[in-house]
Order: C-alpha cells, then structure tokens, then sequence
C-alpha cells in the first residue's frame, strides 16, 4: 500500500470513530421523564420552601457554606429538627423566635418532609 492511501485510510477510520462517539454523547436512554414524581406543595409548605432557601440552603445541599449535610434524606422527626433548628447542634447555629418564628420552623419542617416524602 501506498503512504497516502494508508493515510486516508486512518483518517476514515478516525473519522468514524469520532462520529460514532459524537452520536453515542448525544443520544440518553432517559427522555427527559423526571425521577421522582412532581412535588405538589401546600401554601404552607412552598412558605417553607422559600424560608429554606433564605435560611438553611447557605450551608446544606450544595449551598455556599458547604457545611451542613443534604437535609432531603435526613431521618429525623419532626420534633427533632424543630429542636435543632431552635438550639443548633456542631456547626449549625440556633435559629430563636426572633429569628424564625414558630410558625416558619414548622413550615421549613413540614416542607422537608415533603421532600422525603413522609410525614413527621
């Protein structure tokens, strides 16, 4: 074979596998269909989505902080994390009524268990 024709070949080749590859990148098994059903939120539970993210996402799941653990798996009951909430515990600072009301700790729990998906 000709040195030129050995090239062209290893181009054609080379050629090929990168299509292969850029189509197999592309392409997902998954259509776009969510993991987990969509979350229906009660008023009370989208107040305490929102009070989650002013005052517990700077440090748990992924927040700037980067301090706290992903609350949405945390096994604790209600009453627990209502008490961590108001006391603190390690790192996590107390949140007192004059901070958060009893009222918003209740809906920023009710709202994480509706992420789990249980009541507590």
């Amino acid at each position: 074979m000709k040195p030129t024709r050995i090239s062209a070949t290893v181009a054609a080749v080379s050629l090929m596998a990168a299509g292969a590859m850029l189509v197999a990148a592309c392409s997902s098994p998954r259509k776009s269909e969510p993991i987990a059903p969509q979350l229906k939120l009660t008023d009370a539970q989208l107040q305490g989505r929102l009070l989650y993210d002013r005052y517990c996402y700077k440090c748990h799941t992924e927040g700037e902080g980067g301090l706290g653990p992903s609350l949405n798996e945390k096994p604790l009951p209600g009453f627990a994390m209502k008490f961590q909430i108001r006391h603190g515990l390690g790192t996590m600072p107390a949140f007192p009524p004059e901070r958060l009301s009893d009222e918003s700790v209740e809906q920023i729990v009710d709202y994480l268990a509706a992420l789990r998906g249980n009541k507590s």
